[in-house]
């Protein structure tokens, strides 16, 4: 069997080879919240930078992130394959889910969208459904829940050939499967389907995040090389307009969008002065679906910021994850903000936080960059 194909252990009692002292390079975080406050985070580690030593790991906070335990989970293949990529959420019943990739090498020209969930997510210790894999790609981003039900998973298969590793017969051309792919569900996470695909022109890694208008269409976004790209579904995601650049200016990187409790749009990107440089995280929103945007909150002007994700509570708290420096500081950093403290470009509320520290790797890299 191709070795990516097969079901990875989900490593609960994670020994001292996981620990801070021991990772050279970390980064590409994801966030979640319990309803009961516990706070979940994930990223991914291993070896000296994104290779065949990668693996997920997974740590928890019970005092709303001021202090956050060791490595609860580990998802680490074995051999050449890697677990990388990984996505948190939390579906309409509770469940937290954890999303990760799993490709031969760094890129076997296919990769795989595998799945766990758990119903006790508000404990330390939590029980998890065994792996499944849910079909070809990347799931980086968190699903969306429609007005009908349905959930829309994002799934990218990357548009370029498969590395030049040694075992020919693990390489994979999936041909017109690549590309900023929709994976949907319609019995609430049981199974899933794919449903349509979106093709961004100048796409990269798509990275890719749906939101449901007002109107009920759909309209995504996608990482591409000069920033960020968008395409639109009047059908529930079966069908996509031709991808056209987005009127919202980016650089080269993963950004973070999703509607809040209010009904808003959250929206959180780089913003440097000038340059393509993956600095000046900032957060805004928007009222009207995109249209416009206000605000303009600071979260990290350091050059080597990158990959938000983030989470809402119910009382309007908004969390924002992010890594700093992944090969030389190897920090994972939160922020906790409201919609206040976006519209006014500063913190204002008394709840406000910023660079909170998640965890610090200390392995020494020999090639920090």
């Amino acid at each position: 069997m191709d070795p990516s194909l097969r079901t990875p252990e989900v490593n609960c009692s994670p020994g001292p080879e996981y620990g801070d002292e021991k990772r050279m390079f970390q980064g590409i975080p994801g966030i979640e919240r319990a309803a009961n406050g516990r706070l979940w985070a994930l990223w991914y580690s291993g070896g000296t930078t994104e290779g065949d030593d990668n693996f997920v790991l997974l740590v928890t906070s019970d005092d709303d992130g001021a202090t956050w335990s060791g490595p609860k989970v580990v998802i680490d293949p074995p051999g050449a394959v890697r677990a990388y990529d990984a996505c948190l959420w939390c579906d309409p019943l509770g469940r937290l889910w954890v999303f990760w990739a799993q490709s031969y090498h760094l890129w076997d020209g296919r990769s795989g969208v595998w799945a766990i969930a758990s119903e006790d997510a508000d404990r330390p210790e939590p029980t998890w459904s065994a792996p499944r894999r849910l079909g070809n790609g990347i799931a980086l981003n968190k699903p969306t829940v429609l007005t009908n039900g349905e959930w829309l998973l994002p799934a990218s298969v990357w548009e370029r050939p498969a590395g030049d590793f040694p075992e020919r017969e693990y390489r994979c051309d999936l041909g017109e499967e690549a590309g900023a792919n929709v994976f949907v569900s319609a019995d609430e996470g049981a199974t899933w389907e794919m449903r349509g695909q979106a093709l961004v022109p100048n796409r990269v890694f798509d990275e890719h995040m749906i939101v449901e208008r007002r109107d009920c269409s759909l309209w995504m976004l996608v990482r591409t090389m000069d920033g960020m790209g968008e395409s639109f579904s009047e059908d529930g995601g079966k069908r996509w307009s031709g991808g056209r650049k987005a009127a919202i200016s980016h650089v080269n990187s993963r950004f973070f969008i999703r509607r809040l409790l209010s009904g808003h749009l959250l929206l959180v990107k780089h913003s440097p002065p000038e340059g393509a440089a993956r600095s000046h995280l900032s957060a805004y929103l928007s009222e009207d679906d995109g249209e416009t945007w206000s605000g303009g909150l600071m979260l990290d002007e350091r050059l080597g910021v990158s990959y938000p994700d983030g989470v809402q509570a119910p009382d309007g708290r908004i969390y924002i994850i992010y890594d700093y420096q992944r090969h030389a500081d190897k920090q994972i950093l939160m922020a906790v903000v409201t919609e206040e403290d976006i519209v006014g470009g500063a913190c204002v509320a008394e709840t406000a936080r910023l660079r909170v520290l998640v965890n610090q790797a200390t392995g020494e890299n020999p090639n920090p960059k």
